[in-house]
């Protein structure tokens, strides 16, 4: 395993996918606390639409 990571990091296209993993996981780090704070405010726009599909008359 340290042979790997050796060569990885000697390697262009090692960096590369180092880059892009460290990317990938601080995106990641900010989706997850922004999703917690709209879930909340979706969760109540649906059921205030749910609400009022569910209010009309039916033919």
């Amino acid at each position: 395993m340290n042979h790997l990571l050796r060569r990885l990091a000697h390697e262009e296209s090692g960096q590369d996918i180092i880059e892009y993993a460290l990317l990938a996981a601080g995106i990641s780090v900010l989706i997850i606390p922004i999703a917690n704070l709209i879930g909340p405010a979706l969760t109540a726009v649906y059921n205030n639409i749910n609400s009022r599909v569910g209010s009309i008359p039916s033919s």
